[in-house]
Order: C-alpha cells, then sequence, then structure tokens
C-alpha cells in the first residue's frame, strides 16, 4: 500500500525483454536501502525487486501491467516516479493508493498559471468501466504517475490537476506534455462504492 506521496525519481539504467516479461534496471537516491522482495511504487504501479547490483536495482513487469500502464513507454534514461510501501506508524499524507494501475490516460493541455501548472487528461471511458468505479469526481482524489492528487473539473472522460512547484519540479510531471501517456490508478473507495451500487 502507498500514499501517493513521490519520495524521489529512479532513472531507466537498463530495459531487458524476457518473453512477455520486462525487466527494468534502475537507480536512485535510496538504492542502497533496498532489499529484495521489496515493494516500490513506479509511476504508480507496484513491482517487487528482484535483483540489487553496483548501485542499481532490477523489477519484473509483466505483459497484465505493460498492458494497463506506461511502463511499456520507458527508454533508457527516463526518470520514473517512486515511492516504497507506506509504514503503518506513518501519516497518510496522500491517500489510499495500491499500486494497481487501473488504465492510462493521455495529457491533452499544460496551462501555466503564474506559479503553478493545470493539466487536463484523457481517459478511455464507457458505462461498464464507470460501474466498475472508473470515473473522477471533483475534489476526489486520482493518482497519476504515482501521484496522489486532487481532482478538478471532471467530466466522462477528462479530468485536471493542478500542480504545485516543488511537485512539478520533484515529480517527473516536469517532463509531461501534451500527448504524453500517464498511468492512473481511480480511487479505491470509489470502485467499493460502485461495487456495491451495481449489487443493490
Amino acid at each position: 500500500m502507498f500514499s501517493g506521496i513521490v519520495e524521489s525519481m529512479a532513472r531507466v539504467i537498463a530495459i531487458e525483454h524476457e518473453q512477455d516479461n520486462v525487466h527494468l534496471t534502475l537507480t536512485c537516491p535510496f538504492v542502497e536501502e533496498l532489499n529484495i522482495d521489496q515493494s516500490i511504487a513506479h509511476n504508480g504501479v507496484c513491482l517487487t525487486v528482484v535483483r540489487l547490483e553496483a548501485g542499481t536495482y532490477t523489477v519484473t513487469a509483466m505483459r497484465e501491467t505493460l498492458e494497463r500502464s506506461n511502463l511499456g513507454l520507458l527508454k533508457v534514461g527516463d526518470e520514473v516516479n517512486v515511492e516504497r510501501s507506506m509504514m503503518m506508524n506513518g501519516r497518510l499524507d496522500g491517500h489510499i493508493v495500491q499500486g494497481h494501475v487501473d488504465q492510462t490516460a493521455v495529457c491533452i493541455g499544460v496551462e501555466d498559471q503564474q506559479g503553478s501548472h493545470q493539466y487536463t487528461f484523457k481517459y478511455e471511458s464507457s458505462k461498464e468501466m464507470v460501474k466498475h468505479g472508473y470515473f473522477t469526481v471533483d475534489k476526489g482524489s486520482v493518482t497519476v504517475n504515482g501521484v496522489s492528487l486532487t481532482v478538478c473539473r471532471p467530466t466522462e472522460d477528462t479530468f485536471q490537476v493542478c500542480i504545485i512547484p516543488y511537485t512539478f519540479d520533484n515529480t517527473n510531471f516536469h517532463a509531461i506534455k501534451p500527448g504524453t501517456v500517464v498511468n492512473i490508478e481511480f480511487d479505491i473507495i470509489g470502485k467499493y462504492l460502485a461495487r456495491m451500487q451495481s449489487l443493490l
């Protein structure tokens, strides 16, 4: 479980394809503190450390993960938002994030608001997806590339978020522009409520 408060950025050092799996080797400021089997969110996707070597760590993404996320689009040198799993004795500064990305969205607009940045994202939507809780609500929570954010002005298939300068500088939001594909995880509470409603 994660909070959506990005801890750092990791840089992709190597990418290895093995059948339908992709092994990503990265480096980040806390790499020396990692252990094998540890869970780390990468752009919001929970992945397990499978190898530690010479200041780098390796995680494996399988086909299901690659189909639902932007990890298959990564190239050597790309920056990835990373967060280690939440400690239960700490503060929940963001919201409950599972690290189970639901789908991708595409940035369709970035606006400089004199101190902050406003991003607009568009995602695939249908009545069936809404029934499963894949939607956003005004002032609700959404996770974009692993960052816990508050939704503004949602429509049937778009939403906006506002990014403060600190988040812009310390996550890969500074590299997001129109056309960039991002990972989104909808709020788990909304998913449970949608599921309960469908059973009534």
